[in-house]
């Protein structure tokens, strides 16, 4: 059932229970998870830290921690299937959801006893109404009940005429009901089937932890970045429309406004250790202020793409940009804090400016930035990069568990190295991406089969080991679609949707499958893949493993790969 009063239903609750946090392996869930984690050791509220990775990772985690526990709360994840099917827990078990996965599973939402939804209702949701889905059972026993009545033999006490006519009445009316039954039925697997088609994604958990702490009068300015990276995380891996964003931006800039507000005596006397979160129309560019101007205008997917830097003619283009702006290039090309003060003080105006004359008309974009003390200015998408990049390190073979307390740490103010570790690390990420989008594109990969796109990635291709994760690969998807669609002069190949597969496991011989909708600034985000690779792996016998939060994102042993293709195209020709 959804809470419609998350301080009373929720928070009063566990404030004095022992609780499990069982967390999923994205930014805007960490950030949920800090607000959170701020909140209880507010109220020494005592709670186990569990990242979970999929569902496998979840019911292990579950059996591991049921005894112990009878409150748990799920960061994004459990929302989108039977948690209580998928579980089987015991009933005093309560599970708290607080999940951006739509759609949310009809059975969590009608369950009034374990299942509490902490979700926003002003989402449009789409929920099918009770009666329409479910029925009660009551009404095929009277059935029943009836057919045997009229079968008994009343050893001849009434004529055998009206005992026949009262059997055909009875008769009638029970074919009458089988009938509206199986009507009913079918109407249900309509509805349920247009509930269920589509995968995309709600607010921002993060928004609404930090709404739970604002009515309780409890939230700071740490908890409010903290949001604000959960809402940016969502942008930059394209989860939401442009305007859900710029609507949960404004909501953002009130509550900054209200701390700076609040806040102006510590903005007099600019401690060391203070903390100022603006708003700005800043650049669409990856990391620029950690890095030149010039390497972050390669690897960013929206200048990349404008220009199609991957070609000869996108080069010279970048060349004549960067002299139109009348920038030296030893400036544009060397770290962009050693660029000199004068140039640094209007570049964006600059920039923009230029960009214009480009054709790239909006190369700004609503964001906020935040100044730790004097020296460290950045911006939300800076602390998403690092954060993501710190969560999928593939460079040393650590656990997911410890990237996760990594990728965790950097959102601390307190732990501005960590911050910059993953800032490097998403610099090479950035790197790779824009690289194998160059090689995709200049090979040929990616090909029309039909219905949608499809690119594979081979064993042996560079940074290869960084796309079996699947922030990375979502990255490189959207990316490498936004480039071809740019690059192709086929109409009808500019709006079809991309599949992308890449190796996940050398050993098992499996890849990692992934989705996406086609490229559209006006799309609504839905994305059909989840539903269609489910119904393609069924009609195929294909192995799969369905463990990801994700429903458009799945393993595929190799082996399966060229049936469960064709079963896709013949699924969505």
């Amino acid at each position: 059932m959804f809470v419609t009063d998350i301080r009373k239903e929720f928070y009063d609750v566990v404030v004095n229970q022992r609780v499990a946090l069982l967390v999923s392996l994205d930014v805007d869930a960490l950030c949920a998870c800090k607000i959170l984690q701020a909140l209880f050791h507010c109220d020494q509220v005592q709670y186990t830290l569990i990242p979970v990775s999929g569902w496998q990772d979840l019911g292990t985690a579950f059996l591991e921690h049921k005894e112990q526990y009878q409150y748990f709360v799920l960061i994004n994840c459990g929302a989108n299937v039977d948690l209580l099917e998928t579980l089987q827990p015991e009933e005093d078990s309560i599970f708290f959801i607080c999940d951006t996965h739509r759609p949310v599973d009809v059975v969590n939402v009608y369950n009034d006893t374990q299942i509490k939804l902490l979700i926003k209702q002003d989402d449009d949701l789409g929920v099918p109404s009770y009666d329409d889905i479910f029925r009660d059972d009551e009404e095929e026993n009277e059935d029943g009940e009836e057919g045997d009545s009229g079968n008994e033999s009343d050893g001849g006490s009434e004529p055998s005429g009206k005992r026949r006519r009262f059997d055909e009445g009875a008769l009638e009316r029970r074919i009458e009901r089988q009938r509206a039954r199986r009507d009913w039925e079918a109407r249900r697997r309509e509805i349920l089937f247009d509930y269920e088609q589509y995968e995309y994604y709600g607010t921002s958990a993060a928004l609404v932890m930090f709404e739970l702490a604002w009515v309780m009068t409890k939230d700071t300015k740490d908890m409010l970045w903290w949001s604000i990276i959960g809402l940016t995380d969502q942008w930059i891996h394209d989860k939401i429309t442009h305007m859900k964003y710029v609507t949960d931006i404004a909501t953002m800039q009130r509550h900054v406004s209200r701390h700076n507000h609040r806040n102006e005596d510590e903005e007099n006397s600019l401690s060391i250790d203070c903390m100022r979160i603006t708003f700005e129309y800043d650049l669409k560019l990856a990391l620029y202020q950690h890095w030149s101007l010039y390497e972050s205008i390669c690897n960013s997917c929206y200048t990349s793409c404008s220009f199609k830097l991957w070609s000869i003619n996108g080069q010279k283009k970048l060349q004549e940009f960067l002299a139109d702006m009348g920038l030296p290039l030893k400036q544009v090309r060397q770290k962009f804090n050693s660029m000199d003060m004068s140039i640094k003080e209007n570049l964006r105006d600059v920039i923009e400016e230029s960009s214009n004359k480009f054709g790239m008309k909006d190369i700004r974009v609503q964001t906020f930035s935040v100044h730790f003390g004097f020296k460290n200015r950045f911006l939300a998408s800076d602390v998403v990069h690092a954060a993501s990049a710190l969560l999928e390190n593939v460079e040393k073979d650590e656990s997911a568990t410890d990237n996760f307390i990594k990728a965790l740490d950097c959102l601390s103010r307190s732990n501005i190295e960590r911050l910059h570790l993953g800032i490097d690390l998403a610099k090479k990420k950035l790197k790779a991406i824009q690289q194998t989008v160059a090689s995709c594109i200049c090979t040929n990969l990616i090909l029309s089969q039909g219905p949608f796109l499809y690119c594979h990635l081979l064993e042996g291709t560079p940074d290869v080991k960084l796309f079996s994760k699947s922030l990375a690969l979502t990255l490189l998807s959207k990316y490498l679609l936004k480039a071809f669609v740019c690059s192709t002069r086929n109409k009808r190949c500019k709006v079809l949707p991309l599949i992308m597969a890449a190796p996940m496991d050398v050993e098992k011989g499996t890849v990692i499958v992934l989705g996406i909708p086609p490229e559209s600034e006006t799309s609504d985000k839905k994305n059909f893949f989840g539903r269609a690779f489910e119904k393609a792996a069924e009609s195929t016998s294909s192995r799969t493993l369905h463990d990801h939060f994700d429903t458009s994102i799945i393993e595929l042993k190799m082996e399966d790969r060229g049936k469960f293709l064709d079963a896709l195209i013949t699924l969505l020709s």
